[in-house]
């Protein structure tokens, strides 16, 4: 359930806002997504798996602080991640 090397490094080249962002707040969305959507699969199949309904809640709560904090900073790339990314819909 945890991302490979080069899936990592996907995200990070196509979130990036300069050349050495590996950490900003919109590549912790873009990464955070991933892992939701994944975990969400796996749930999907294992009904019961009360451990990862936890770390799922968790992962959502972060999320949803770091998108308010980019709302806040930036409108304008808020509205563009969440679109790109295809939350709130």
């Amino acid at each position: 359930m945890s991302l490979t090397q080069e899936r990592k490094q996907e995200i990070i080249t196509e979130y990036q806002t300069h050349e050495t962002d590996t950490g900003s707040a919109e590549v912790q969305v873009a990464m955070l997504s991933d892992r939701i959507s994944r975990l969400s699969l796996h749930l999907q199949a294992n009904k019961k798996d009360y451990a990862s309904q936890r770390g799922l809640m968790k992962m959502l709560g972060h999320r949803k602080n770091l998108l308010g904090y980019i709302r806040n900073k930036d409108e304008a790339k808020y509205r563009e991640i969440i679109t790109k990314l295809g939350i709130r819909g």
